[in-house]
């Protein structure tokens, strides 16, 4: 099965300036492509030939797992946001969020503190655990919380090619911007 780079539901320079137009055809034309064209290269002949992206990311090693978690992770990334999103939780995963953190804002902060800290590249995730509450982790690298039996609910990208353009080397500014591009109407589908 060959896979493809998922259009964008929005025009590259809808999301400025959380994330700029440059950014976008750096972070999801040039780095998304190529996980999408490595993937492709490396499958052929293997037992992943004719897998889901969600079968690689949970049964796959190496480059295999590294270029399919990071082509479902950006797509799951890329499609949290729009310019004109709800920009905070409603209904039932306001409630859950309100129930396990205390309120939206101590969500944030503790969010932000998972991106912020985490060393190197990879991604801070909101999960839903089997119990049905929620969870904040981090995963370096290629990570994917799918390998954990989790429900990922929400990711913020802190690989430096998602923000270094914008932001340099100033991940918190690039964390706290995360929010006013997310539409939590598209996250909480995921609830």
């Amino acid at each position: 099965m060959a896979f493809e780079l998922p259009k964008l539901p929005y025009a590259p320079d809808a999301l400025e300036p959380f994330i700029s137009k440059k950014t976008i055809e750096f972070h999801y034309g040039k780095h998304h492509q190529a996980y999408v064209n490595n993937l492709n290269n490396l499958i052929p002949g293997t037992r992943f030939e004719k897998s889901t992206l969600e079968q690689i990311v949970k049964e796959a090693d190496g480059g295999i797992f590294n270029n399919g978690a990071q082509v479902w992770n950006h797509t799951f990334y890329f499609t949290s946001f729009s310019p004109k999103g709800k920009r905070e939780p409603a209904g039932d995963l306001a409630h859950a969020i309100e129930k396990q953190f205390g309120s939206f804002t101590a969500f944030k902060e503790e969010f932000a503190k998972a991106a912020g800290t985490l060393f190197g590249a990879g991604w801070a995730w909101l999960v839903k655990n089997s119990s049905g509450t929620l969870d904040i982790i981090q995963e370096s690298n290629a990570g994917n919380p799918l390998r954990k039996g989790l429900t990922p609910i929400l990711t913020c990208d802190v690989w430096e090619h998602a923000y270094y353009l914008d932001y340099q080397n100033k991940r918190p500014d690039y964390i706290s911007a995360f929010w006013d591009a997310l539409d939590w109407e598209l996250v909480s589908e995921r609830f």
